[in-house]
């Protein structure tokens, strides 16, 4: 199976695939700030550089894309048809980082939490929101 697309597309398609301010990280931040949380963002010295930071309280969230991060059993984690071999390969690879990043966070005393993009869609996103803002507080 070929690409649609031709190399300079792609590649200029994929450059455009953002990494901060996403739809589904600017929701989570909405929310937590309008329940008076209080975070740092995108802290570069912290493995992985979580999206959210709450010093005070030890916490970091990571707002995972479901494909980017390889979200098992979810539908909008599906292996491209084309170059499958370098997409499970990239994709696995991603979900190793992820793992021992929140690793090594935990063993230096942070609790790590994660929410996929998916727990936020608009049928299931204050149940998840809630739980996350209860977990915070707790």
């Amino acid at each position: 199976m070929f690409d649609v697309h031709d190399k300079e597309t792609r590649s200029y398609n994929m450059s455009m695939i953002k990494s901060k301010d996403t739809k589904p990280e600017l929701l989570v931040r909405r929310y937590l700030f309008n329940k008076g949380f209080r975070y740092k963002l995108h802290v570069r010295k912290l493995p992985g550089t979580p999206d959210l930071v709450f010093p005070r309280r030890r916490t970091v969230i990571f707002i995972h894309g479901c494909f980017w991060h390889g979200h098992d059993g979810c539908k909008f984690y599906v292996i491209p048809r084309t170059r499958r071999a370098w997409w499970i390969r990239k994709i696995g690879h991603n979900k190793e980082l992820d793992a021992k990043n929140a690793a090594i966070l935990r063993r230096s005393g942070w609790k790590v939490l994660s929410v996929y993009e998916c727990s936020l869609r608009t049928s299931i996103r204050e149940r998840t929101l809630g739980r996350l803002a209860t977990r915070l507080a707790g």
